[in-house]
Protein backbone atom coordinates (compact mmCIF):
# COMPACT_ATOMS: atom_id res chain seq x y z
CA UNK A 1 0.00 0.00 0.00
CA UNK A 2 1.46 3.27 -1.01
CA UNK A 3 1.56 6.21 1.75
CA UNK A 4 -0.88 8.01 0.13
CA UNK A 5 -3.69 5.22 0.71
CA UNK A 6 -2.02 5.19 4.15
CA UNK A 7 -3.03 8.87 4.46
CA UNK A 8 -6.38 8.86 2.85
CA UNK A 9 -7.45 5.67 4.80
CA UNK A 10 -6.31 6.22 8.29
CA UNK A 11 -8.38 8.86 9.42
CA UNK A 12 -11.35 6.46 8.56
CA UNK A 13 -10.19 3.25 10.10
CA UNK A 14 -9.29 5.67 13.81
CA UNK A 15 -12.80 7.28 12.95
CA UNK A 16 -14.38 4.11 13.26
CA UNK A 17 -11.89 2.97 16.15
CA UNK A 18 -13.06 5.85 18.15
CA UNK A 19 -16.68 4.54 17.51
CA UNK A 20 -16.46 0.90 18.83
CA UNK A 21 -14.34 1.98 21.31
CA UNK A 22 -17.74 5.01 22.96
CA UNK A 23 -19.67 1.91 22.21
CA UNK A 24 -17.36 -0.79 24.26
CA UNK A 25 -17.25 1.83 27.02
CA UNK A 26 -20.95 2.27 26.54
CA UNK A 27 -21.66 -1.19 26.82
CA UNK A 28 -19.38 -1.85 29.71
CA UNK A 29 -20.61 1.49 31.46
CA UNK A 30 -24.32 -0.49 31.52
CA UNK A 31 -23.32 -3.70 32.30
CA UNK A 32 -21.16 -2.27 35.60
CA UNK A 33 -23.84 -0.41 36.86
CA UNK A 34 -26.69 -2.76 36.57
CA UNK A 35 -23.89 -5.23 38.36
CA UNK A 36 -23.61 -2.98 41.41
CA UNK A 37 -27.35 -1.80 41.38
CA UNK A 38 -28.30 -5.57 41.95
CA UNK A 39 -26.00 -5.94 44.92
CA UNK A 40 -26.69 -5.66 48.52
CA UNK A 41 -23.74 -3.63 50.16
CA UNK A 42 -23.56 -1.55 52.92
CA UNK A 43 -23.02 2.20 51.61
CA UNK A 44 -24.54 0.79 48.35
CA UNK A 45 -26.06 4.90 47.28
CA UNK A 46 -22.52 6.33 47.92
CA UNK A 47 -20.68 3.48 46.04
CA UNK A 48 -22.76 3.25 43.20
CA UNK A 49 -22.37 6.77 42.37
CA UNK A 50 -18.64 6.42 42.75
CA UNK A 51 -18.69 3.70 40.22
CA UNK A 52 -21.14 6.00 38.00
CA UNK A 53 -18.62 8.96 38.18
CA UNK A 54 -15.80 6.88 37.43
CA UNK A 55 -17.27 5.31 33.65
CA UNK A 56 -18.71 8.76 32.92
CA UNK A 57 -14.95 10.61 33.31
CA UNK A 58 -13.47 7.46 31.16
CA UNK A 59 -16.33 8.18 28.69
CA UNK A 60 -15.66 11.99 28.64
CA UNK A 61 -12.22 11.93 28.59
CA UNK A 62 -12.84 9.70 25.19
CA UNK A 63 -14.59 12.68 24.07
CA UNK A 64 -12.73 15.54 25.08
CA UNK A 65 -9.50 13.82 22.85
CA UNK A 66 -11.69 13.41 19.47
CA UNK A 67 -12.18 16.63 16.77
CA UNK A 68 -16.17 17.85 16.98
CA UNK A 69 -16.76 16.30 13.56
CA UNK A 70 -15.60 13.07 15.21
CA UNK A 71 -18.06 13.69 18.00
CA UNK A 72 -20.31 14.61 15.46
CA UNK A 73 -20.19 11.17 13.53
CA UNK A 74 -20.18 9.20 16.41
CA UNK A 75 -23.31 10.58 18.04
CA UNK A 76 -25.04 10.42 14.43
CA UNK A 77 -24.12 6.22 14.76
CA UNK A 78 -25.55 5.78 18.22
CA UNK A 79 -29.27 5.12 18.83
CA UNK A 80 -31.25 8.13 20.74
CA UNK A 81 -30.59 7.45 24.54
CA UNK A 82 -27.36 6.65 23.83
CA UNK A 83 -26.72 9.90 22.00
CA UNK A 84 -28.51 11.92 24.48
CA UNK A 85 -26.57 10.32 27.52
CA UNK A 86 -22.95 10.86 25.58
CA UNK A 87 -24.03 14.40 24.52
CA UNK A 88 -24.37 15.57 27.93
CA UNK A 89 -20.76 14.21 28.54
CA UNK A 90 -19.64 16.88 26.03
CA UNK A 91 -17.76 20.14 27.34
CA UNK A 92 -20.22 22.87 27.27
CA UNK A 93 -17.47 25.24 25.33
CA UNK A 94 -17.72 22.53 22.89
CA UNK A 95 -21.81 22.40 22.10
CA UNK A 96 -21.75 24.93 19.68
CA UNK A 97 -18.90 23.96 17.34
CA UNK A 98 -20.65 20.26 17.44
CA UNK A 99 -23.97 20.83 16.39
CA UNK A 100 -22.90 22.73 13.41
CA UNK A 101 -20.87 19.36 12.40
CA UNK A 102 -23.64 17.24 12.73
CA UNK A 103 -26.76 16.51 10.50
CA UNK A 104 -29.59 18.38 10.54
CA UNK A 105 -32.17 15.38 12.01
CA UNK A 106 -29.74 14.53 14.25
CA UNK A 107 -29.34 18.46 15.56
CA UNK A 108 -32.56 18.37 15.92
CA UNK A 109 -32.64 15.48 18.88
CA UNK A 110 -29.76 17.61 20.51
CA UNK A 111 -31.27 20.76 20.81
CA UNK A 112 -34.53 19.17 21.93
CA UNK A 113 -32.67 17.93 24.96
CA UNK A 114 -30.71 21.35 26.02
CA UNK A 115 -32.25 23.98 28.11
CA UNK A 116 -32.70 27.52 26.91
CA UNK A 117 -29.46 29.03 28.56
CA UNK A 118 -26.95 26.17 27.38
CA UNK A 119 -28.66 26.56 23.67
CA UNK A 120 -27.56 30.27 24.18
CA UNK A 121 -24.26 29.91 25.86
CA UNK A 122 -23.81 27.77 23.24
CA UNK A 123 -24.93 29.94 20.13
CA UNK A 124 -22.74 32.83 21.70
CA UNK A 125 -19.44 31.02 20.87
CA UNK A 126 -19.94 30.77 17.55
CA UNK A 127 -19.32 33.28 14.56
CA UNK A 128 -21.69 35.15 12.91
CA UNK A 129 -21.51 32.72 9.62
CA UNK A 130 -21.79 29.99 11.75
CA UNK A 131 -24.93 31.10 13.98
CA UNK A 132 -26.35 31.80 10.80
CA UNK A 133 -26.31 28.03 9.95
CA UNK A 134 -27.54 27.14 13.84
CA UNK A 135 -30.11 29.79 13.69
CA UNK A 136 -33.36 27.86 11.97
CA UNK A 137 -33.02 25.27 14.36
CA UNK A 138 -32.82 27.39 17.74
CA UNK A 139 -36.21 27.72 19.55
CA UNK A 140 -37.77 31.30 18.46
CA UNK A 141 -37.63 32.90 22.19
CA UNK A 142 -33.75 31.48 22.34
CA UNK A 143 -32.88 32.77 18.53
CA UNK A 144 -34.61 36.08 19.90
CA UNK A 145 -32.27 36.63 22.71
CA UNK A 146 -29.47 35.69 20.68
CA UNK A 147 -30.37 38.39 18.70
CA UNK A 148 -30.43 40.55 21.30
CA UNK A 149 -27.19 39.35 22.97
CA UNK A 150 -25.51 40.84 19.55
CA UNK A 151 -23.42 44.07 19.07
CA UNK A 152 -24.95 46.39 16.57
CA UNK A 153 -22.77 45.34 13.12
CA UNK A 154 -23.32 41.21 14.43
CA UNK A 155 -26.80 41.39 14.80
CA UNK A 156 -27.64 43.76 11.39
CA UNK A 157 -24.97 40.51 9.59
CA UNK A 158 -27.00 37.89 11.28
CA UNK A 159 -30.42 39.15 10.13
CA UNK A 160 -28.54 40.13 6.58
CA UNK A 161 -27.40 36.24 6.33
CA UNK A 162 -30.93 34.70 7.71
CA UNK A 163 -32.24 36.83 5.03
CA UNK A 164 -31.34 35.29 1.65
CA UNK A 165 -32.18 31.76 0.76
CA UNK A 166 -30.48 28.72 1.54
CA UNK A 167 -29.27 28.26 -1.85
CA UNK A 168 -28.18 32.00 -2.31
CA UNK A 169 -24.37 33.00 -1.81
CA UNK A 170 -25.38 35.39 0.90
CA UNK A 171 -26.15 32.41 3.27
CA UNK A 172 -23.02 30.82 2.70
CA UNK A 173 -21.07 33.94 3.35
CA UNK A 174 -18.74 34.78 5.86
CA UNK A 175 -17.55 38.40 7.36
CA UNK A 176 -13.83 37.36 8.50
CA UNK A 177 -12.06 39.38 6.24
CA UNK A 178 -9.03 40.90 5.52
CA UNK A 179 -8.91 44.18 3.61
CA UNK A 180 -5.75 46.49 2.70
CA UNK A 181 -5.50 49.56 0.76
CA UNK A 182 -3.90 49.84 -3.09
CA UNK A 183 -1.73 53.06 -2.78
CA UNK A 184 0.36 51.24 -0.24
CA UNK A 185 3.19 48.88 -0.31
CA UNK A 186 3.89 45.34 -0.21
CA UNK A 187 6.03 45.51 2.89
CA UNK A 188 3.53 47.82 4.78
CA UNK A 189 0.60 45.68 4.09
CA UNK A 190 2.95 42.68 5.10
CA UNK A 191 3.93 44.65 8.29
CA UNK A 192 -0.47 45.03 8.71
CA UNK A 193 -0.65 41.38 8.70
CA UNK A 194 1.95 40.43 11.10
CA UNK A 195 0.53 42.77 13.28
CA UNK A 196 -2.87 40.75 13.15
CA UNK A 197 -0.98 37.84 14.57
CA UNK A 198 -3.52 35.35 12.74
CA UNK A 199 -5.25 35.18 10.08
CA UNK A 200 -9.27 34.05 8.87
CA UNK A 201 -9.05 30.27 8.20
CA UNK A 202 -9.09 29.53 4.12
CA UNK A 203 -6.97 32.90 3.25
CA UNK A 204 -5.48 33.07 0.16
CA UNK A 205 -5.94 36.43 -0.66
CA UNK A 206 -6.47 39.96 0.86
CA UNK A 207 -9.14 42.07 -0.10
CA UNK A 208 -8.32 45.47 -1.87
CA UNK A 209 -10.77 48.22 -1.04
CA UNK A 210 -10.69 52.08 -1.47
CA UNK A 211 -12.13 54.57 1.78
CA UNK A 212 -15.56 53.59 0.85
CA UNK A 213 -14.80 49.77 0.78
CA UNK A 214 -15.37 49.30 -2.78
CA UNK A 215 -13.68 46.40 -4.10
CA UNK A 216 -10.74 47.42 -6.46
CA UNK A 217 -8.98 43.38 -6.51
CA UNK A 218 -7.36 41.16 -5.03
CA UNK A 219 -3.86 40.99 -3.48
CA UNK A 220 -2.50 36.82 -3.67
CA UNK A 221 -0.40 36.28 -0.97
CA UNK A 222 1.90 34.32 -3.82
CA UNK A 223 2.86 37.27 -4.97
CA UNK A 224 3.03 39.58 -2.11
CA UNK A 225 5.63 36.55 -1.38
CA UNK A 226 7.45 36.93 -4.76
CA UNK A 227 7.31 40.20 -5.65
CA UNK A 228 9.60 43.11 -4.67
CA UNK A 229 7.88 44.59 -1.39
CA UNK A 230 8.73 47.91 -2.64
CA UNK A 231 6.31 46.96 -5.29
CA UNK A 232 3.07 48.95 -4.62
CA UNK A 233 -0.66 46.87 -4.04
CA UNK A 234 -1.84 48.39 -6.92
CA UNK A 235 0.73 47.11 -9.48
CA UNK A 236 0.63 43.79 -8.40
CA UNK A 237 -3.20 43.11 -7.59
CA UNK A 238 -5.35 41.01 -9.40
CA UNK A 239 -7.57 43.93 -10.47
CA UNK A 240 -10.31 41.73 -12.54
CA UNK A 241 -10.77 38.69 -10.18
CA UNK A 242 -14.01 36.75 -9.74
CA UNK A 243 -16.58 38.12 -6.99
CA UNK A 244 -19.79 37.16 -6.23
CA UNK A 245 -23.30 39.10 -5.75
CA UNK A 246 -25.19 37.57 -2.47
CA UNK A 247 -28.50 36.74 -4.38
CA UNK A 248 -26.78 34.79 -6.93
CA UNK A 249 -27.58 30.97 -6.92
CA UNK A 250 -24.85 28.92 -4.84
CA UNK A 251 -24.78 26.18 -7.51
CA UNK A 252 -23.16 28.66 -9.84
CA UNK A 253 -20.90 29.66 -6.94
CA UNK A 254 -19.93 26.22 -6.58
CA UNK A 255 -19.33 25.57 -10.67
CA UNK A 256 -16.71 28.65 -10.67
CA UNK A 257 -15.07 27.59 -7.31
CA UNK A 258 -14.21 24.51 -9.29
CA UNK A 259 -13.80 26.11 -12.56
CA UNK A 260 -11.24 28.56 -11.66
CA UNK A 261 -9.98 26.45 -8.73
CA UNK A 262 -11.20 29.04 -6.22
CA UNK A 263 -10.51 28.73 -2.27
CA UNK A 264 -12.23 32.29 -1.44
CA UNK A 265 -13.45 34.83 -3.53
CA UNK A 266 -15.09 38.66 -2.51
CA UNK A 267 -18.98 38.72 -1.94
CA UNK A 268 -20.07 42.49 -3.37
CA UNK A 269 -23.12 44.17 -3.26
CA UNK A 270 -24.58 46.13 -6.02
CA UNK A 271 -22.23 48.96 -6.04
CA UNK A 272 -19.53 46.76 -5.68
CA UNK A 273 -19.00 47.71 -1.70
CA UNK A 274 -16.99 44.47 -0.10
CA UNK A 275 -20.05 42.63 1.94
CA UNK A 276 -18.14 39.60 3.09
CA UNK A 277 -16.69 36.54 0.96
CA UNK A 278 -17.08 33.07 0.55
CA UNK A 279 -14.96 30.11 0.84
CA UNK A 280 -13.94 26.99 -0.11
CA UNK A 281 -14.84 24.93 3.35
CA UNK A 282 -18.47 26.46 3.11
CA UNK A 283 -18.75 25.74 -0.89
CA UNK A 284 -17.87 21.88 -0.46
CA UNK A 285 -20.59 21.78 3.02
CA UNK A 286 -23.28 22.94 0.39
CA UNK A 287 -22.25 20.50 -2.46
CA UNK A 288 -22.19 17.81 -0.29
CA UNK A 289 -25.38 18.97 1.04
CA UNK A 290 -26.92 19.11 -2.57
CA UNK A 291 -25.63 15.85 -3.13
CA UNK A 292 -27.13 14.03 -0.22
CA UNK A 293 -30.79 15.97 -1.06
CA UNK A 294 -30.42 14.84 -4.43
CA UNK A 295 -29.91 10.81 -3.27
CA UNK A 296 -32.81 11.83 -1.24
CA UNK A 297 -34.84 13.14 -3.61
CA UNK A 298 -34.53 10.39 -6.38
CA UNK A 299 -35.32 8.04 -4.01
CA UNK A 300 -38.77 10.07 -3.27
CA UNK A 301 -37.21 11.08 0.27
CA UNK A 302 -38.58 14.38 1.53
CA UNK A 303 -36.03 15.07 3.77
CA UNK A 304 -32.71 13.85 5.58
CA UNK A 305 -33.61 11.51 7.80
CA UNK A 306 -31.98 10.50 11.69
CA UNK A 307 -31.26 6.63 11.38
CA UNK A 308 -32.29 6.38 14.57
CA UNK A 309 -35.85 8.22 14.50
CA UNK A 310 -38.85 7.03 15.70
CA UNK A 311 -41.49 5.10 13.61
CA UNK A 312 -44.29 7.47 13.12
CA UNK A 313 -41.72 10.11 11.87
CA UNK A 314 -39.65 7.86 8.95
CA UNK A 315 -42.71 6.95 8.15
CA UNK A 316 -44.13 10.61 7.43
CA UNK A 317 -40.65 11.21 5.53
CA UNK A 318 -41.05 8.17 3.19
CA UNK A 319 -44.82 8.05 2.89
CA UNK A 320 -46.12 10.20 -0.07
CA UNK A 321 -43.70 9.04 -2.89
CA UNK A 322 -44.96 5.16 -1.44
CA UNK A 323 -48.23 6.64 -2.09
CA UNK A 324 -47.42 7.37 -5.27
CA UNK A 325 -45.57 4.19 -6.05
CA UNK A 326 -49.45 2.55 -5.17
CA UNK A 327 -51.36 4.24 -7.52
CA UNK A 328 -48.61 4.04 -10.75
CA UNK A 329 -49.16 0.36 -9.27
CA UNK A 330 -52.83 -0.34 -9.56
CA UNK A 331 -52.09 1.56 -13.01
CA UNK A 332 -49.82 -0.70 -14.35
CA UNK A 333 -51.78 -4.10 -12.96
CA UNK A 334 -55.29 -2.57 -14.84
CA UNK A 335 -53.35 -2.20 -18.10
CA UNK A 336 -52.05 -6.09 -17.74
CA UNK A 337 -55.86 -6.26 -16.38
CA UNK A 338 -56.93 -5.64 -19.96
CA UNK A 339 -55.27 -8.30 -21.70
CA UNK A 340 -56.20 -11.31 -19.17
CA UNK A 341 -57.52 -13.61 -22.40
CA UNK A 342 -54.01 -12.51 -24.49
CA UNK A 343 -51.74 -14.25 -21.17
CA UNK A 344 -54.46 -17.10 -20.99
CA UNK A 345 -53.99 -18.34 -24.25
CA UNK A 346 -50.29 -17.47 -24.12
CA UNK A 347 -48.32 -18.29 -21.00
CA UNK A 348 -44.71 -17.14 -22.10
CA UNK A 349 -46.44 -13.59 -21.97
CA UNK A 350 -46.50 -13.10 -17.76
CA UNK A 351 -42.60 -14.77 -18.21
CA UNK A 352 -41.39 -12.10 -20.60
CA UNK A 353 -43.48 -8.92 -19.72
CA UNK A 354 -41.05 -8.04 -16.79
CA UNK A 355 -38.58 -8.22 -18.46
CA UNK A 356 -39.41 -5.08 -21.21
CA UNK A 357 -40.70 -2.98 -17.98
CA UNK A 358 -37.48 -3.59 -16.55
CA UNK A 359 -35.45 -2.68 -19.33
CA UNK A 360 -37.30 0.43 -19.63
CA UNK A 361 -37.24 1.40 -16.13
CA UNK A 362 -33.35 1.35 -16.25
CA UNK A 363 -32.59 3.09 -19.42
CA UNK A 364 -35.24 5.63 -18.54
CA UNK A 365 -33.51 6.29 -15.04
CA UNK A 366 -30.03 6.64 -17.07
CA UNK A 367 -31.40 9.49 -19.44
CA UNK A 368 -32.97 11.44 -16.53
CA UNK A 369 -29.76 10.99 -14.35
CA UNK A 370 -27.96 12.73 -17.41
CA UNK A 371 -30.56 15.32 -17.48
CA UNK A 372 -30.83 16.05 -13.85
CA UNK A 373 -27.17 16.59 -14.22
CA UNK A 374 -27.21 18.77 -17.35
CA UNK A 375 -29.37 21.04 -15.87
CA UNK A 376 -27.60 21.23 -12.81
CA UNK A 377 -24.52 22.67 -14.49
CA UNK A 378 -26.55 24.83 -16.92
CA UNK A 379 -25.55 23.07 -19.59
CA UNK A 380 -29.52 22.40 -21.27
CA UNK A 381 -31.04 25.46 -22.65
CA UNK A 382 -33.54 25.58 -25.31
CA UNK A 383 -30.65 26.31 -28.10
CA UNK A 384 -29.75 22.45 -27.26
CA UNK A 385 -32.64 20.51 -26.51
CA UNK A 386 -33.64 19.53 -30.33
CA UNK A 387 -29.99 17.99 -30.13
CA UNK A 388 -30.55 16.27 -27.22
CA UNK A 389 -33.77 14.47 -27.86
CA UNK A 390 -32.54 13.26 -31.48
CA UNK A 391 -29.19 12.09 -29.86
CA UNK A 392 -31.29 10.27 -26.38
CA UNK A 393 -33.73 8.39 -29.38
CA UNK A 394 -30.39 7.58 -31.01
CA UNK A 395 -29.28 5.70 -28.06
CA UNK A 396 -32.45 4.36 -27.31
CA UNK A 397 -32.56 3.00 -30.62
CA UNK A 398 -29.47 1.50 -31.26
CA UNK A 399 -29.89 -0.52 -27.40
CA UNK A 400 -33.64 -1.62 -28.32
CA UNK A 401 -32.46 -3.33 -31.68
CA UNK A 402 -29.45 -4.57 -29.92
CA UNK A 403 -31.21 -5.89 -26.38
CA UNK A 404 -34.12 -6.38 -28.28
CA UNK A 405 -32.44 -8.60 -30.68
CA UNK A 406 -31.08 -10.74 -27.98
CA UNK A 407 -34.10 -11.08 -26.08
CA UNK A 408 -35.84 -11.83 -29.19
CA UNK A 409 -33.63 -15.14 -29.82
CA UNK A 410 -33.87 -15.93 -26.20
CA UNK A 411 -37.50 -16.11 -26.28
CA UNK A 412 -37.24 -17.82 -29.50
CA UNK A 413 -34.89 -20.38 -28.26
CA UNK A 414 -37.19 -20.72 -24.97
CA UNK A 415 -40.67 -21.36 -26.66
CA UNK A 416 -39.69 -22.06 -30.54
CA UNK A 417 -41.91 -19.33 -31.71
CA UNK A 418 -40.40 -16.54 -34.35
CA UNK A 419 -42.96 -14.26 -33.97
CA UNK A 420 -43.29 -13.83 -29.98
CA UNK A 421 -39.17 -12.86 -30.79
CA UNK A 422 -40.14 -10.44 -32.87
CA UNK A 423 -43.05 -9.14 -30.37
CA UNK A 424 -40.16 -8.85 -28.27
CA UNK A 425 -37.67 -7.01 -30.40
CA UNK A 426 -40.51 -4.73 -31.67
CA UNK A 427 -41.60 -4.11 -27.96
CA UNK A 428 -38.61 -3.60 -26.26
CA UNK A 429 -36.77 -0.87 -28.69
CA UNK A 430 -40.76 0.99 -28.86
CA UNK A 431 -40.64 1.11 -24.53
CA UNK A 432 -36.63 2.31 -24.71
CA UNK A 433 -38.12 5.04 -26.78
CA UNK A 434 -40.67 6.08 -24.67
CA UNK A 435 -38.41 5.93 -21.66
CA UNK A 436 -35.66 7.97 -23.64
CA UNK A 437 -38.71 10.55 -24.53
CA UNK A 438 -39.92 10.49 -20.58
CA UNK A 439 -36.49 10.86 -19.58
CA UNK A 440 -36.23 13.58 -20.85
CA UNK A 441 -39.48 15.52 -20.91
CA UNK A 442 -40.18 14.45 -17.35
CA UNK A 443 -37.31 16.29 -15.28
CA UNK A 444 -37.23 19.23 -17.97
CA UNK A 445 -41.38 19.85 -17.61
CA UNK A 446 -40.57 19.64 -13.79
CA UNK A 447 -37.66 22.39 -13.66
CA UNK A 448 -39.83 24.67 -15.92
CA UNK A 449 -42.64 24.43 -12.92
CA UNK A 450 -39.94 25.55 -10.60
CA UNK A 451 -39.45 22.10 -9.53
CA UNK A 452 -36.57 20.30 -8.36
CA UNK A 453 -36.04 17.89 -11.19
CA UNK A 454 -34.61 15.33 -8.94
CA UNK A 455 -37.77 14.46 -6.34
CA UNK A 456 -38.96 11.57 -7.07
CA UNK A 457 -37.89 11.13 -11.42
CA UNK A 458 -37.41 8.22 -10.74
CA UNK A 459 -40.52 7.27 -9.23
CA UNK A 460 -42.47 8.58 -12.36
CA UNK A 461 -39.81 7.33 -15.31
CA UNK A 462 -40.34 3.64 -13.40
CA UNK A 463 -44.54 4.44 -13.65
CA UNK A 464 -44.35 5.32 -16.91
CA UNK A 465 -42.07 3.09 -18.31
CA UNK A 466 -44.03 -0.37 -16.36
CA UNK A 467 -47.69 0.92 -17.53
CA UNK A 468 -45.88 1.68 -21.26
CA UNK A 469 -43.67 -1.58 -21.48
CA UNK A 470 -47.01 -3.64 -20.61
CA UNK A 471 -49.14 -2.07 -22.67
CA UNK A 472 -46.65 -2.32 -25.93
CA UNK A 473 -45.78 -5.94 -25.50
CA UNK A 474 -49.17 -7.22 -24.66
CA UNK A 475 -50.57 -4.94 -27.44
CA UNK A 476 -48.09 -6.78 -30.34
CA UNK A 477 -48.62 -10.07 -28.84
CA UNK A 478 -52.66 -9.40 -28.97
CA UNK A 479 -52.25 -8.16 -32.67
CA UNK A 480 -49.66 -10.46 -33.85
CA UNK A 481 -49.80 -13.71 -32.11
CA UNK A 482 -53.65 -14.04 -31.39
Amino acid sequence: MSDLQEVKESPKESLSESLQQVISLLEKHRLIEDLVHKQDMPKHALIEQLVHKQNLIELQKKLDALHPADVAYILEALPLEDRLNLWDLVKADRDGEILLEVSDSVRQSLIADMEPEELLAAAEQLDTDELADLAPDLPKDVLQDLLDSLDTQNRERLQSTLSYPDDAVGALMDFDIVTIREDITLEVALRYLRRLGNLPDHTDKLFVVDRNDILRGVLPLTRMVVNDLDANVADVMVADAVAFHPEDVSDEAAQAFERYDLVTAPVVDANNKLVGRITVDAVMDYIRDESESDMLSMAGLREEEDFFASVWKSVQNRWAWLAINLVTAIVASRVIGLFEGSIEKIVALAALMPIVAGIGGNSGNQTTTMIVRGLALGQISSHNMHSLIKKELGVALLNGLLWGGVLGLIAYALYGNYQLGLVMTTAMTLNLLLAAVMGVMIPLMMNKLGRDPAVGTSVLITAMTDSGGFFIFLGLATIFLL
